[in-house]
């Protein structure tokens, strides 16, 4: 029966309401509410997540789920089906269209980071759905989500960086002579940034005159220019296990043979790296010695000094990937060893960049090495890219000349200390192992007693991203860790999710 009350209409039960497709959408982000809803419905679909011929709810049901009108859903449901991510049936809705395979060259590509997987690896359900690989976790951290929802992100959020000065040095460089804006940029990099990287790079005890340093479009080129110059097809090159995922499909898409040495936490284990060393032959051995992807410990000085022994001994080249310098505090706080500081780049080559602390958007790194080898990593440089942007570099040395960047800095330190701790502490609530808690940087690699692919897959569905454990070895197998970004881990939806996933 029909309830009713005095001078009222009757009360009808109320309709249950729709599951929401998308995550909650934000009126305060500056993205238009079409343009977010275009975006997470497309990126569900390129996922896998909504197959194709499914229908979608109606303009009624999605808007009232939702919270937004009906012109609202209209125009973004236009907007897909104009990017060949819906179509329209009249009379029946809108339907995620079939979408063309990916030609079969092209998926190899794509998917040459996990050949080496066991097992095929897919997720997503289905025998069509994308492996989860390197290009699958690099594709996804662009899709431009709240850095909220992407606790597997390798960058700080980007309301943590200095916005402000990287604007005050543009604007004062857009008034220089207009020469300097259309013209080239010096092949080994722009001379007082060159001389101003000198400066730092003292401060950490490692000699390098301007000429010994060669600028690169971040850490990334570097280490291909690195790798084309001073390896061959078949050669083989050393990195860490687990070690930064991106490098793995690059170096093997050279032709490269890529040997994971297992990294402990003071460093690598030198047992393996000496077996493995007289067993291969390497040409390369690519090592974060401070604050380590993905586990922010660093290389201890008695492991520093064995890794150069058996460099020198079985005839490689150390390659020394300082990226996370500027978020270390410093010796006098903390122990940091460098490579090069040991070595004075003999056996060690160089590499930094201000990608994590500055802005990626930069894309400003650098190569420091003995002259012999700037000289012809210069020369491999201009035939790759002739030079690299004057006007980024100009950027970067206008923020480090003026004194701007350390201050800049220690706010990022001031931050990621204060979440660390009770970060971590959440982590383990929740149901995460912490082997080893690092005392610095913004990266956790965390035990989560289960494969994380799998967790990974749940986390995607909820339009959350995270890092598994094994896009971070070359052999890409199943892994129960993953990486997480402390300073990414802020918003509650990713701890209930964690949660509930992990209790018992």
């Amino acid at each position: 029966m029909t309830n009713t009350t005095p001078n009222s209409e009757p009360v009808r039960p109320a309709r249950p309401r729709a599951a929401p497709l998308l995550a909650q959408l934000s009126r305060e982000s500056g993205e238009s509410l079409i343009d977010q809803i275009v975006r997470s419905v497309a990126a569900r679909i390129d996922d896998k997540l909504l197959r194709s011929g499914a229908r979608m709810p109606s303009i009624r049901q999605f808007a009232g789920t939702h919270g937004v009108s009906a012109f609202t859903v209209v125009a973004s449901y236009d907007k897909l089906v104009a990017q060949g991510y819906l179509e329209s049936r009249r009379g029946a809705g809108f339907f995620v269209r079939e979408r063309a395979p990916m030609n079969a060259s092209v998926r190899a590509q794509a998917g040459a980071a996990a050949s080496a997987r066991a097992g095929d690896g897919s997720l997503l359900g289905g025998a069509d759905a994308r492996p989860l690989d390197v290009v699958w976790l690099v594709r996804n951290i662009f899709r431009q989500v709240p850095h909220q929802q992407v606790p597997g992100t390798g960058v700080l959020p980007s309301d943590w960086l200095d916005g402000a000065s990287i604007a005050n040095a543009l604007r004062a460089i857009s008034r220089q002579a207009p020469a300097t804006l259309v013209s080239y940029g010096a092949p080994q990099g722009f001379l007082p940034l060159r001389q101003q990287l000198e400066r730092k790079l003292a401060e950490l005890e490692i000699g390098a005159a301007p000429e010994q340093i060669v600028t690169t479009v971040g850490v990334t080129q570097a280490l291909d220019l690195v790798a084309r110059e001073f390896t061959r097809p078949g050669d083989t090159i050393f990195v860490d296990d687990p070690a930064w995922f991106l490098m793995f499909g690059a170096f093997t898409a050279m032709g490269a043979n890529v040997v994971g040495i297992p990294r402990l936490a003071d460093g690598p284990d030198i047992a393996q790296l000496a077996q493995l060393a007289a067993l291969h032959k390497p040409k390369l051995y690519v090592i974060n010695s401070v604050l380590h992807n993905p586990s922010s410990t660093s290389l201890s000085g008695a492991k520093a000094f064995q890794v150069l022994r058996l460099a020198e001994e079985h005839g490689f080249i150390v390659v020394e990937d300082d990226i996370y310098c500027d978020l270390h505090p410093g010796s006098s706080v903390q122990p940091a060893t460098r490579l090069a500081a040991l070595d004075q780049l003999n056996h060690v080559i160089y590499l930094g960049g201000f990608s994590k602390t500055m802005a990626a958007n930069l894309r400003v790194g650098y190569i420091a090495a003995s002259p012999e080898r700037a000289t012809r990593l210069t020369d491999r440089k201009m035939l790759a890219t002739l030079s690299t942007s004057d006007i980024g570099e100009r950027v970067v040395y206008k923020i480090l000349s003026e004194g701007l960047y350390r201050k800049h800095v220690d706010r990022i330190h001031a931050r990621l200390d204060g979440l660390r701790g009770r970060t971590i502490r959440q982590m383990e609530r929740v149901g995460l192992k912490i082997e080893v808690a690092p005392a610095a940087g913004m990266f956790v690699w965390a035990d989560a007693g289960r494969d994380t692919n799998v967790l990974t897959e749940h986390a995607m569905a909820e339009n959350l991203l995270l890092a598994p454990g094994s896009l971070f070895s070359p052999s890409q197998l199943p892994s129960r860790h993953m990486r997480l970004n402390i300073a990414s881990m802020q918003d509650p939806a990713v701890w209930r999710f964690l949660e509930r996933e992990l209790k018992v």
